[in-house]
This record gives structure tokens, sequence and C-alpha cells, in this order.
């Protein structure tokens, strides 16, 4: 089998009914699809079970967070840091709130069967109002990224390579490219990359476990590619726009990337202004959260 697709649904049945009505209309791949729905409050578990009954479904009583749920369902596909024996030859996190064309796994599994060296790929992601989503491709946040990326620089020399490096701005967006990073919206991973790098860190609950993962899978050997050949329509936080919890995660996420892969290399000084800032941040969004409640 081609693909292993795992989609983590939280609240979103009326894009999920959508996004699979696309998966199933795919044409020139093998696969099958996991729903992995993490205790919606909706009619999600419901609708799958009555309407795509050849769905893996997996009816979580909590919700556990993004990637523990991921993990849920990978294994289900038997992916497994050590051992894939059985396991599909890409595993594939797609996300609810997408919708793919006909050809979208045909083609990106092409392009992935064409560089046998890489082990991530991601195709062109669209917004409804058909802009680029600008987290399809990135930098890994370094320290140095992330601080430049928060001066705003980049809004003003969106094409300057030293200010564009979080989101690659500088890059046309119609351009293969071997990149850091894809997000977790669609994201096409080798099977022997997760035989070395294992799955997803479960200590994330929501952003910055997709990061983790490619920088992960780099870190044993693998590249990342960015493939515009496939464009996707991507919603984008259809389950967490309204989230107050979504909000602080994020600070969570970033504090979490940031003490796994840069603060033993980062001088004391450095390190304390920038846990502290992540801190302020986290507390800012805390205060604001609890000041329209």
């Amino acid at each position: 089998m081609d693909l292993g697709i795992v989609i983590v649904n939280y609240n979103t049945c009326a894009l999920l009914r959508r996004c699979l009505e696309t998966v199933f209309a795919s044409t020139g791949a093998t696969f099958e699809v996991c729903v992995v729905d993490n205790n919606s409050p909706d009619d999600s578990v419901m609708m799958v079970a009555t309407e795509f009954p050849q769905v893996r479904l997996i009816a979580n009583r909590e919700n556990v967070g993004y990637p523990a749920a991921n993990n849920i369902g990978l294994r289900t596909f038997g992916f497994e840091q050590g051992n894939c024996d059985g396991a599909p030859r890409y595993a594939l996190l797609l996300n609810p709130d997408t919708e793919v064309p006909p050809d979208a796994f045909a083609q990106m599994l092409a392009f992935a069967d064409a560089h046998s060296e890489a082990g991530v790929f991601g195709p062109k992601l669209v917004r409804p109002d058909g802009s680029l989503d600008k987290a399809c491709r990135r930098s890994f946040p370094t320290p140095a990224v992330s601080a430049l990326h928060m001066l705003g620089l980049w809004r003003l020399f969106p094409k300057s390579r030293l200010f564009g490096r979080y989101n690659l701005t500088y890059l046309d967006p119609d351009q293969v490219a071997e990149v850091d990073a894809v997000v977790g919206a669609f994201m096409m991973v080798r099977r022997e990359s997760i035989v070395q790098a294992g799955l997803l860190d479960d200590t994330f609950f929501m952003y910055g476990e997709d990061l983790d993962w490619a920088f992960r899978i780099k870190e044993a050997g693998w590249s990342t590619f960015y493939y515009p050949g496939v464009t996707v329509l991507h919603v984008k936080r259809a389950a967490s726009r309204h989230s107050a919890r979504a909000q602080v995660e994020f600070w969570r996420a970033m504090d979490i990337f940031y003490r796994k892969h840069y603060a033993a290399g980062t001088a004391r000084w450095l390190h304390y202004v920038i846990v502290s800032a992540i801190a302020l941040r986290k507390k800012l969004v805390e205060w604001q959260v609890k000041r329209r409640a």
C-alpha cells in the first residue's frame, strides 16, 4: 500500500466530510484512511461511521492532543520507531480542513519516489481566498530566525533572505525547494525515516510537533521537500481559531521546541532572554484570554 493517511479531527464535522469526499475521489494511489477523533462535541464520529464505513475510525474519550492522536493513527498502520514492517510506504498526516485534488496523492508519490534521499514532503497549500498558506514551507525557528520574524520586518522586506527566513517568503511559491520543514496539515513521510526518527513527540499538545518531527528526521540524515506541483486547499485553524487554549499552546510549543533543540547550545544570558520572552508572551495571551472571559 502506498499511503496510510491519518486525519485527526476535533469538532469540524462538515469540513471533515468534505475532506474525506475529496480523499476518496483520489486516483492513482493505494491508500487507507484512519480518522482519530479527539472527543468532538459535534456529530463527527457518527458522520464518519455512517457515511464512510471504509475509514478506520478511532473515537478517543478525551482530547489527547494533535501529536498523540496522530501517533494512535500511525500505529494502527504499523508505523513505529525501529520497525515498520508491513506499514505503507508513506505516512500522510492530513488535516480535516483540507481538500485534495484527485491526482494529489499520485503526484506527491511520484515526486517522493524520484527523491529517495528525502524523508518528508509537502505540497503548496492555499487559503480559501487563494493566498499562500505561508506555513507550508518553513525554516526551523532558531533563536535568530524567530527573533527576526517577531520584529515583523519580513512584512516590509518579504524577498529578503535575512528577514524572510521564517516562512521562506523570498522563495517563488511555484518552485520546488528543499526546506527545513513543511506543515502537518499535509505532511507525507517516508516509512524508512520513521523507522529511524520515531513518531511525533506527544509532549506537544498542538503546534510545534510537525517542526519537531521534521527536525528529528533531518537529524537522521533525510531531507525535506516542498513540492508546488500539487496544490491543496487549507481552511486553517478550523478547530482552534476560537480556542483560548490554542493561543496558549502555541507559546508552550515554542518553549518546548527551543529547550529541546537549542537551549544547550545557547549562551546562558541569551537563554534567559529567550525563555523570559516566551514566558512573557504566554502570560500576555493568558491575561488577554481571562480579560475576554
